[in-house]
Order: structure tokens, then C-alpha cells, then sequence
């Protein structure tokens, strides 16, 4: 098992700090899908009492997360194309419905952070830490989120993507596709800033187009 953390929350109560840190080691893939979760050793691992471990894993069982086995117990669950196919059709509409409003109602000085996010972006791609690419991946479309207005909205996309952050971080690492990405952000950008909704929504579903089709051949091939 790769190391993780506790990630300490003064603020949230211990079963919920325990959920959230397996969760994001779900997610980025430091549990791997098909591990057990052991009770005890992540409790040993993480520093706690078996119990908020146990709750944990039940929330991690209702959002998909995690799979009970007869005679095996809990292991992270694996993702189909399927499970792939859902998130990514739920997103896509939602991204639409983020490009649109944010056309609408961005201000200048949102715009201005969209587009420095963007150039922050393509100067990560020189470098080798696929990490510092994410990470600016998701403050430039973070940015374009926050320009809607809509802080439900916000969420959920925030919780669909995180769903797929250890498949996105694969299509990352495909240096192949770094100078693709960058025109197809120029482009959300480009929509953006002429307010031209036609051209950003095309733009935002091209872009998520690309990386389902990636993953979906990397998934089908493991299948």
C-alpha cells in the first residue's frame, strides 16, 4: 500500500476526517482498485480506533467506492466503462450548463484569472510532475466554474471530477496530448472572452470528448 495521511481537520469531527483521507486515497489511487480495506491495519496506519475506520468504509460503500465481498470483505471497487460512460455523460451536460452560464456572467477580472490559469497551465507542461499539471488543470477550470455563479452547480462538478481523478491523471501523463489540451483551453478561453456560447460549449465537450475516448481505451484494454 502507498503512504497516506491523516488529513487533520480541527473543524470536522474524526469519522469524517478518516472518510475523507481514504477517499482521496481511493481517488488518486494510493488505495488501488481490487485492495482490501483491512479495519485494522488502516486503523493501525492512520492512528485510531477501528470504529470511524468501520463508518468510513460504509460511506465509502454508498458512494461506489468501495465493494462488500462475501468471505473477502471490503475492497475498492473497480471502474467499468460503464461507471465511466454515466459520470462522463452527467458531466458533460453539466459542463455545458457551467460554459454557458459562465459566458453569460463572467466579469473582467474573472476573465483575466481564466486566462492567466490557462498560461499557467501550458508552462506545468515543460516540466515532468504530472501532479503540478492536474493541479492546474483544476484551478483553470475552477476558475471558469466560480464565473457561474452557482455554487451548487460548483459542487457537483467538483465531485464528478474527483471521481475520475486517477483516470485523468493518465491521460495526462500521455505527453501527446499536452499541446491538444492547451488549444482546446485556448479555445474555452477564446469562447469566453467573446461571450460566444456556441464556440465555448464546443470547445468544453471537445475537450471532455478526448479524454473519455482516451480512457475508455485504456479501461476496455484492461477488461
Amino acid at each position: 500500500m502507498d503512504p497516506f495521511q491523516l488529513q487533520m481537520n480541527e473543524y470536522l469531527p474524526l469519522r469524517d476526517v478518516v472518510f475523507q483521507t481514504l477517499r482521496q486515497a481511493i481517488l488518486r489511487g494510493e488505495l488501488k482498485p481490487g485492495e482490501r480495506l483491512m479495519e485494522i491495519h488502516l486503523a493501525q496506519k492512520l492512528g485510531v480506533s477501528r470504529t470511524p475506520v468501520r463508518e468510513a468504509i460504509r460511506k465509502l460503500e454508498l458512494e461506489g467506492l468501495v465493494l462488500m465481498i462475501p468471505r473477502k470483505g471490503a475492497v475498492v471497487a473497480e471502474i467499468t466503462v460503464k461507471d465511466l460512460e454515466d459520470v462522463l455523460e452527467v458531466r458533460m451536460a453539466l459542463e455545458e450548463l457551467a460554459v454557458r452560464n459562465a459566458c453569460r456572467r463572467i466579469t473582467l477580472e474573472q476573465l483575466q484569472e481564466v486566462k492567466r490559469l490557462s498560461e499557467e497551465f501550458r508552462k506545468t507542461l515543460y516540466g515532468d510532475d504530472v501532479s503540478a499539471y492536474a493541479q492546474a488543470d483544476v484551478k483553470f477550470h475552477d476558475a471558469i466554474y466560480l464565473a457561474t455563479g452557482n455554487g451548487r452547480l460548483v459542487q457537483i462538478l467538483n465531485n464528478l471530477r474527483e471521481q475520475m481523478y486517477r483516470y485523468r491523471m493518465e491521460y495526462l501523463k500521455d505527453r501527446q496530448s499536452h499541446s491538444i489540451l492547451v488549444k482546446e483551453h485556448e479555445e474555452i478561453v477564446r469562447g469566453l472572452s467573446e461571450h460566444n456560447e456556441e464556440l465555448a460549449i464546443e470547445a468544453t465537450s471537445c475537450h471532455i470528448r478526448r479524454q473519455r475516448d482516451h480512457i475508455v481505451n485504456q479501461l476496455s484494454s484492461r477488461e
